[in-house]
C-alpha cells in the first residue's frame, strides 16, 4: 500500500487515503487523538454522514481486493452475489426526454409488459427471441443489455403496468348511448309538458283577461240564437256568450275581423251548438242552413189572394189567420193606399223566422214597398206627371199584368197615359178579370158587356183599386212612360212580345194576325 503523504502545511495529520483516479478520498477521523485544545473540535475532525443516497450502495473496499476503480451496481429487485456493479448510465445524447420515462407511453399496447425493448430477430438467427419475449434495458445500454434473467419474473418499481387506454370504457361515452325507447319516452313526455304548459297558458289568461276565454273543439248539443236587425259583430258576440255557445267575445270578434263575409250575416234565428270555439260559431252563422227561416218568394204580380196563399203554403201559418190579419187598418199602409191593402204587398224574396206571426209578415211586406217607393220618390214624381201617389200605384198595377218583358213596359205606360189623356176606355180586359176573380183567359163575351166596376172597356178612366202587387220595374215605368202617341197594343209572339201602334187600322190587323196564330187574342 502506498505510503500517506508526510504531513506538513495543507495537508492534514494523518493524510488522506488515495482514491482510485490518484485523488484522496476523505477518510473519517476517530473521536480525541491529537487535538491540541480540549474540547474544540479539529478543523480536521470527522466529517458529518452524509445523505442518503447512491453512496449508501457502495460497498466497503476489501483487504484483497485489487486496486481497481470502485463500480456501482444498479439497484435490483433480487439479489445479486456475483453481479458486477456499473454505475448507472448516462441519459442517451439522441434520447429527448433525457432518459425519463414517459407516461402512457404503451398506451397503444394491448397488455402489460415490463419496461424495455421488445426485440425480434429471425427464426434462423442464433440465440433468437420470442416475438412475446420482452428484454429489459439497461441504463447504459438500450439496445445489446437484456434483463436479468435470475430476478424472477418480478417489476421493478419502475415497471408497474400502465392499462391501455380503451373509448369504449369511458363512462361518459356510455351516458350518451340512448336507446330509442328511452329516447321516445323522452319526447313523449316532452310533448306532455308543452300541452300542459299551454293549457295552463289558456286558464291563466281567461283569468287574467275573461274577454280571451275560448271554448275548445266543435261544441255539444243544440241551441237557438236570434241575431236581431242592425246587430253589430260584437252585439253578436253578446248573444253567443250569454247562451253559453262560446266562452267570451273576444275570440269570436277577432275571428270575425279577419272575414270579409262576417258583415254579411243576416238578421235571424240561428242553430248552433253549445260550448263551441269562436271560429267556429262564426262558420255556423255563415252558413246558410244553419238558418232557421221560411223562404217565402212572391212573384210579382200576385194579389192579395194570392199572396195569402203563398204564405200559408210556405210558412205552415193557417190560411185563417193571415186573412185574419189582412186588416188594412193594421198594418202601416201609406196615406195615399186609401185603406186598401191591394197592390202594396210588395213582392220580394222574404226570410220569416220562427214564431213569426201572421201580422209581422203581412206588415214586414207592406215596410218593403214603403221603401221601395221612397227609394224611387214616388210621390214627388207621381206629382210632376200630374198624378196622385195612388193612381200611379194603380198604373203600375196594370202595367204588371199586361206584358212580362220589361222592355214593353215604358210603352204599355205611355198607351195608358194617351189614353187617359185622350178619354178613351182603357180596355185592358186584365181589370175585369181581377174583378171578376177570374184568369184573362177564362172571360166570355158576356163578361166582357157587364157592368163591373174593374170592367174598363165599357168604363172610362182608372180601376177602383189596384188590381195586383207591382214591382220596382213597373213601379218605375209607371213614373217614367215612354213618348209619343201610341193608343193600341196586341201580343203577337208566344215569347209575349206585343205589337204597338197609333193607328186603329194597323191594330186590327195585328190583332186578326193574333187570332189566326191561336194566342187567345178574342173579339
Amino acid at each position: 500500500m502506498p505510503a500517506p503523504f508526510p504531513t506538513g502545511f495543507g495537508a492534514p495529520a494523518g493524510g488522506f487515503p488515495p482514491g482510485p483516479t490518484g485523488g484522496h478520498l476523505p477518510v473519517a477521523r476517530h473521536a480525541g487523538g491529537d487535538d491540541p485544545v480540549p474540547g474544540r473540535q479539529h478543523p480536521s475532525a470527522p466529517l458529518p454522514p452524509m445523505p442518503a443516497g447512491a453512496w449508501n450502495r457502495l460497498r466497503p473496499r476489501e483487504d484483497d481486493m485489487d486496486d481497481d476503480a470502485t463500480v456501482a451496481a444498479p439497484r435490483l429487485s433480487g439479489p445479486r452475489d456475483d453481479a458486477t456493479e456499473e454505475p448507472p448510465a448516462e441519459p442517451a445524447a439522441d434520447d429527448p426526454t433525457g432518459g425519463l420515462d414517459v407516461i402512457g407511453a404503451n398506451v397503444d399496447d394491448d397488455r402489460p409488459r415490463r419496461r424495455g425493448l421488445r426485440r425480434r430477430r429471425d427464426d434462423d438467427a442464433p440465440g433468437a427471441v420470442a416475438d412475446d419475449e420482452t428484454v429489459a434495458l439497461h441504463p447504459q445500454d438500450d439496445l445489446d443489455r437484456h434483463g436479468d434473467p435470475d430476478d424472477g419474473g418480478l417489476l421493478h418499481d419502475d415497471e408497474i403496468p400502465v392499462a391501455p387506454y380503451d373509448p369504449r370504457s369511458d363512462p361518459q361515452r356510455r351516458r350518451r348511448r340512448r336507446r330509442p325507447l328511452a329516447i321516445g319516452l323522452a319526447l313523449l313526455i316532452l310533448g306532455g309538458m308543452v300541452v300542459g304548459i299551454v293549457l295552463a297558458g289558456q286558464r291563466l289568461l281567461g283569468m287574467l283577461d275573461p274577454e280571451a276565454r275560448d271554448y275548445a273543439g266543435p261544441g255539444t248539443g243544440s241551441v237557438d240564437v236570434r241575431v236581431q236587425q242592425g246587430d253589430t259583430l260584437t252585439d253578436i258576440a253578446r248573444t253567443l256568450a250569454d247562451a253559453d255557445v262560446i266562452a267570451s267575445t273576444g275570440p269570436f270578434v277577432d275571428a270575425a275581423q279577419d272575414e270579409p263575409a262576417a258583415t254579411g250575416i243576416q238578421p235571424g234565428v240561428y242553430s248552433l251548438r253549445l260550448q263551441m270555439s269562436g271560429q267556429g260559431a262564426l262558420e255556423l252563422l255563415l252558413d246558410p242552413a244553419s238558418r232557421q227561416v221560411s223562404r217565402v218568394t212572391v212573384p210579382e204580380g200576385f194579389t192579395v189572394d194570392q199572396v195569402l196563399a203563398r204564405l200559408a203554403e210556405q210558412t205552415g201559418t193557417p190560411l185563417a189567420e193571415l186573412e185574419a190579419a189582412a186588416d188594412p187598418a193594421a198594418l202601416p199602409l201609406p196615406p195615399y193606399a186609401g185603406g186598401q191593402l191591394e197592390g202594396y204587398l210588395f213582392p220580394a224574396t222574404y226570410d220569416f223566422e220562427p214564431g213569426t206571426t201572421p201580422q209581422q209578415m203581412l206588415q214586414r211586406m207592406v215596410e218593403t214597398f214603403d221603401e221601395v217607393a221612397a227609394r224611387l220618390q214616388l210621390e214627388e214624381r207621381a206629382a210632376a206627371l200630374g198624378r196622385t201617389p195612388g193612381e200611379v200605384v194603380t198604373i203600375a198595377s196594370m202595367i204588371q199584368s199586361e206584358t212580362r218583358l220589361d222592355e214593353e213596359r215604358p210603352d204599355v205606360a205611355q198607351v195608358i197615359y194617351n189614353r187617359l189623356d185622350a178619354g178613351i176606355a182603357l180596355g185592358i180586359d186584365a181589370t175585369l178579370a181581377y174583378g171578376l176573380d177570374k184568369s184573362g183567359n177564362e172571360l166570355t163575351v158576356t163578361d166582357l158587356q157587364s157592368d163591373d166596376p174593374y170592367n174598363t172597356r165599357n168604363r172610362r178612366g182608372l180601376p177602383p183599386t189596384p188590381i195586383s202587387s207591382p214591382g220596382e220595374a213597373s213601379l218605375e215605368a209607371a213614373l217614367a212612360p215612354s213618348t209619343g202617341d201610341l193608343l193600341y197594343y196586341v201580343l203577337e209572339s208566344q215569347d209575349g212580345a206585343h205589337f204597338f201602334t197609333s193607328d186603329y187600322a194597323e191594330f186590327q190587323q195585328a190583332r186578326q194576325r193574333c187570332a189566326d196564330a191561336g194566342l187567345g187574342c178574342g173579339g
